[in-house]
Formats: C-alpha cells, structure tokens, sequence
C-alpha cells in the first residue's frame, strides 16, 4: 500500500483549507462555516430552511446551531416563507449581506491563488479527479449495501 491513500490525500488538503479559512473568519469573529452558510443563502430573496441543509452537506444539528448563532450575531433574520406558510425562510440582514461579501471575497482570493500557482489543465484534472470520486461514491460502486465488503 502506498503511503499516502487517496482519501488521506483529500482530508489533508480539506484539513488545511479549513484551518485558513477559520484563521480568515476568526479576524472578523467568523467561522468557515458561517461563511460558508452566509454564501449559500440567495442574497436576495433567501433560501428556505429545509433546503439550505441539503445544499450545504450539512446534518440539520449542525446546521440548526449554525444558523442560532448567525441570528444572535445579526447576520440572519427567519420570516415565514411566503410560499410555503410551513417552512421558514433564512434571508440576509444588511450585516449579513456585508459579511457575505467579505466570505466570497476570502474565497475568491483563495481560488485566484490556487489557479496562479497551478497549471490549468492540472486543475482541470483535479475537477475531473474529484467529479468522478463523488460519482463513484454516490452510485454505491465502492460500498454497496448489498454486497458484503471483502477484506
């Protein structure tokens, strides 16, 4: 076995994304994660609760506690979502939309960064790389639930 496994490789380099972004957020009394949640509400008309979960990974604990302190700092308002009298809406505050801005900024840096100091089509391998990991993990062709894994 070689010494570095392909999912080591990925959570090292996650491990050390995540460690400069929370270094960044924490100069603005921020975490990765509530950036990363400031920047997956629509901006301008807001994403309703029960798909802002889904469209970040996120378990709905997690996201429930990340969202109380996003309100509690003023980053976020829930009003009843006019579509839909059930579910709530999470909409940007002023605050919110000007801390927004400075995530997609720190991100944006992050990836000019990244494209300078490596070469296009590497990247464009890496894209391919990663797109096909998540294929092959979503499809169940590494686990499937119905076949016994081999040791």
């Amino acid at each position: 076995m070689n010494d570095k496994t392909i999912d080591y490789a990925l959570r090292v380099a996650w491990q050390a994304i995540v460690k400069a972004y929370n270094e960044e957020a924490s100069k603005e009394d921020s975490t990765m994660t509530i950036g990363f949640t400031l920047l997956s509400i629509d901006p301008k008309v807001g994403t309703p609760s029960t798909t802002l979960g889904p469209k970040m990974g996120m378990e709905a604990t997690s996201l429930s506690r990340t969202l109380s302190i996003m309100e509690q700092k003023g980053l976020i308002k829930r009003i009843k979502n006019p579509e839909d009298g059930r579910s709530v809406l999470i909409q940007l505050t002023p605050f919110g939309l000007k801390k927004r801005e400075l995530s997609k900024e720190v991100v944006l840096h992050f990836n000019e960064v990244v494209e300078q100091e490596i070469e296009e089509i590497k990247l464009q391998h890496f894209f391919e790389v990663t797109e096909k990991i998540i294929e092959l993990v979503q499809s169940k062709k590494i686990y499937n639930p119905q076949k016994e894994f081999i040791k």
